[in-house]
């Protein structure tokens, strides 16, 4: 198989590690195969929308999810390095409120599975870093919510040098007492 798929403390949430092919040329791997995806992790979703996003060192982009239309991701890094986060936003799961925290770089090639129901968000590590992410529902800015990235009650332990650097959003991100949540 061309795709590991490794269980994190979050049931759904997923570490893909694919099959890289090296020698002194450099290399070769699948960064997404349906098939593959479907046979490692058990799932089978239709992305409809790929996202790729430059930030620099000490940007956090984040905590985001759609309460409506919510999206599945797919995410990984092609350049640098992030701390990449999903918190679990689903009031009847037993890991409601809980994060787990995974370092992706062009040096790992390790993909993340965020499943919908979760909120999501990087912190730049690296000088910069680029970030592609798969979405398995559109954009609808009508429907997109930020979780505060400092939320003291879930308690990220984030690996920015000073205090990051945010989008208005996210600043004012919401606490998860007070965020819209899934059942």
């Amino acid at each position: 198989m061309n795709l590991t798929a490794i269980p994190t403390a979050l049931p759904g949430v997923l570490i893909l590690e694919p099959k890289v092919f090296g020698d002194s040329r450099g290399f070769f791997y699948e960064s997404f195969n349906a098939q593959a995806f479907a046979e490692a992790t058990g799932l089978t979703r239709a992305f409809v929308q790929d996202n790729h996003s430059r930030s620099a060192r000490n940007v956090l982009r984040g905590l985001h999810y759609q309460i409506k239309h919510p999206q599945g991701k797919l995410v990984r890094v092609v350049s640098g390095e992030v701390y990449d986060v999903a918190v679990d936003l689903r009031k009847s799961s037993p890991t409601f409120g809980k994060w787990i925290g995974v370092n992706l770089s062009a040096a790992n090639n390790r993909q993340l599975w965020v499943p919908e129901g979760f909120a999501h968000g990087f912190c730049v590590v690296s000088e910069y870093a680029e970030f592609l992410y798969k979405t398995t529902d559109y954009w609808y800015p009508e429907f997109e919510r930020s979780l505060l990235w400092s939320d003291p009650a879930v308690g990220i332990e984030w690996p920015a040098e000073n205090a990051p650097l945010l989008a208005k959003k996210d600043a004012e991100g919401k606490l998860l007492a007070e965020a819209d949540t899934f059942e």
